[in-house]
């Protein structure tokens, strides 16, 4: 049995009383740093918002709030009243480099009803192009204005905050960030290009670091390694300023379909043990995309339904932002974990996997 997603704590003040002695013990956080409206890849980003590592708004909800499976007769309601479908990637289209059953024909279902689709994924490994091709190679037709990755909202985010030109962004992270951030101007060393680094301890040994790096982007990286974690904690740590981003705080992810794999967050969690800092987090469960696309696309929050394998990213992600939201089963997420007395995070509905839709048309 996989572990519960772990518990991120409330930052809404509004709670139901049954829930008021269980989360007294919490403190709230609703600290956010406002972006300024910017032009980004020609389109308007206008009052987008990021809390740094914020605590999650929970819906508030009563210990004993009803589960809802999906039945046949809740689909066509729930389809019938959204314009527009998010859905995550790893867990609900595809594991690994594996498609999941249904997912190429509940797509081309929902586009035949007139459905706009968004795909978010908080794995940065890839830019928004590097994406793209993976959807293509899987049989999937989606363009690029479809595609939004956390590596893409890292870029956009310091774009928004008009980062210096004359500064640099040290990067642990892979390909997919480094694309971004070269797509808006913002210079940056690290990466790739550290991969393969070592530190040779020895008496008297000092790491020199760049004294213009401004900001230090931490994503999902294979090939982290202490060099990359001494150069980032340097940089935060000693250059005044620099800012902590992380693309995502996600426990595991699915490199394979063969079992799950440490994830980004415990890459963050070693820069945040070494720096005593918090994160400004870019991906889900945080708002930055989901204001992104609201305004990019002019969509009612309200007319948007998310699709997600985790409850305290996707479907939190959902809640938070005044979605519908519906969890699938063929991710992170098990039916067990769902109805543990623990977990306080309820999608409005949850079914095994995406294709469960298609008896819609039957």
């Amino acid at each position: 049995t996989r572990p519960p997603p772990e518990a991120r704590p409330p930052a809404s003040t509004t709670f139901s009383s049954t829930m008021a002695h269980a989360v007294a013990s919490f403190t709230s956080v609703t600290a956010r740093v406002s972006a300024k409206t910017s032009s980004l890849r020609g389109k308007t980003l206008s009052k987008a918002k990021v809390t740094p590592n914020r605590a999650s708004k929970r819906i508030a909800m009563s210990a004993r709030a009803e589960i809802n499976l999906l039945g046949d007769s809740d689909k066509k309601p729930l389809v019938d009243s959204v314009e527009t479908f998010i859905f995550d990637c790893d867990g609900v289209i595809w594991k690994g480099d594996s498609l999941i059953e249904g997912v190429k024909e509940t797509i081309a279902m929902l586009r035949g009803m007139g459905k706009r689709l968004i795909f978010v994924t908080n794995n940065s490994t890839k830019s928004r192009a590097g994406y793209l091709n993976k959807f293509l190679s899987l049989g999937l037709e989606i363009t690029a204005e479809e595609v939004f990755s956390s590596s893409f909202a890292a870029a956009a985010y310091l774009e928004s905050k008009n980062f210096p030109k004359n500064k640099k962004v040290y990067v642990i992270g892979e390909t997919g960030i480094s694309e971004e951030l070269d797509l808006v101007g913002v210079s940056h060393i690290g990466g790739e290009a550290d991969a393969d680094k070592k530190v040779t301890l020895a008496s008297g040994v000092l790491m020199e670091h760049d004294k213009d790096v401004a900001a230090v982007i931490v994503g999902f990286d294979r090939n982290v390694n202490y060099y990359k974690i001494q150069y980032a904690t340097l940089c935060i740590r000693e250059n005044p300023g620099c800012e902590f981003i992380a693309t995502n705080m996600d426990a595991v992810t699915h490199l394979t379909d063969a079992q799950e794999w440490a994830g980004n967050g415990s890459m963050v969690g070693a820069i945040k043990g070494s720096t005593k800092r918090e994160p400004t987090v870019v991906g889900k469960p945080d708002p930055f995309m989901l204001d992104y696309i609201a305004n990019k696309f002019k969509i009612r929050k309200d007319q948007i339904c998310m699709v997600g394998d985790r409850l305290d990213t996707d479907i939190l992600f959902g809640k938070d932002g005044g979605l519908r939201t519906l969890l699938v089963l063929s991710g992170v997420t098990t039916e067990e974990t769902l109805k543990s007395p623990d977990n306080t995070i309820h999608p409005d509905f949850y079914t095994s996997k995406l294709g469960d839709l298609l008896s819609i048309e039957k």
